[in-house]
């Protein structure tokens, strides 16, 4: 290594061989996560602990270790298939929907397992508002779109139902847009609307923490200014853990950035840090691109 590739990487950047790092877990080593010392100063709502995931005898995750703080946006970033969405979905155990998942390790919301025996899982993902990759909103109005979960916990009375869709319509950005078409078909409106409204659905039951997965991956530019406006004002009032491949989306959107490789988490810290003064070369050359 010469001098000078010394002087470009940025300081505090750690270098031992190009790619060595990466080589080592392609070779199936383990390595350790870098994680900046900000995250142990922020009042954390997801603690995700040793936590190994299996897809029959292929392993998917290793060892993740790290804590999700409260209130603000943490992003996943990584190639494809470097497991995000897979730890996303483990946070609602929606992985449970697959016979050969096996997992070890375990998640804790508010301190308490996601993983427990007598953990009831419905009720666990009504404690999370998710928003999928394409837009599924039910072959219904906007109204009761947005209400949905209300109305199966039973809730009848029509001045809280009202409440809930203005404020939920209101913090997914789209309460001037469809304030005069409640009773139309949520399937009649844009890809970028019928986006949002699924956002103000997963708002409406007041997650603790809303996962995203890929959120604006299907939508235009304008949908997507529109997607990111939200979820800014949404911050603070929620706790967001968002999937993105979209480099730009997560400097611009996100407080926090981790980064995985292979099933690995590589390094986690603060959103600028991450971009700008990231502590592993690794790290550096994926978020410019030289890789992945």
């Amino acid at each position: 290594m010469t001098a000078e590739t010394l002087e470009q990487a940025p300081p505090n950047t750690q270098r031992t061989s190009v790619g060595n790092r990466l080589e080592e877990i392609a070779a199936g080593e383990q390595v350790r996560s870098e994680i900046h010392p900000e995250l142990a100063k922020e009042d954390n709502i997801l603690s995700i602990e040793h936590f190994n995931l299996w897809y029959g005898r292929a392993q998917a995750l290793y060892d993740i270790n790290m804590s999700v703080p409260k209130g603000k946006v943490t992003a996943l970033v990584g190639p494809s298939g470097c497991g995000k969405s897979t730890l996303l979905r483990s946070v609602n155990r929606l992985n449970d929907l697959i016979d050969i998942v096996r997992i070890e390790g375990d998640m804790k919301i508010n301190g308490s397992s996601v993983y427990a025996p007598n953990v009831d899982v419905i009720e666990l993902r009504k404690r999370m508002g998710m928003v999928f990759q394409k837009s599924n909103p039910f072959p219904m109005s906007i109204y009761e779109n947005v209400v949905y979960s209300l109305r199966i916990d039973g809730e009848r009375n029509k001045k809280v139902l009202d409440e809930v869709c203005e404020r939920s319509l209101r913090g997914a950005a789209i309460w001037d847009e469809v304030k005069d078409r409640l009773q139309e078909s949520a399937l009649g409106l844009s890809g970028g609307q019928q986006q949002r409204i699924c956002i103000a659905r997963a708002i409406a039951a007041e997650p603790e923490v809303l996962l995203m997965d890929e959120p604006c991956s299907a939508l235009d530019p304008i949908a997507t200014n529109k997607i990111e406006d939200m979820i800014d004002a949404l911050k603070g009032e929620y706790t967001i853990l968002i999937v993105t491949h979209n480099m730009q989306q997560a400097a611009r959107t996100s407080d926090y950035t981790a980064f995985m490789y292979l099933g690995r988490l590589i390094e986690y810290g603060p959103t600028d840090t991450i971009f700008q003064k990231p502590r592993l070369i690794e790290t550096k050359d994926y978020v410019t691109g030289r890789f992945g």
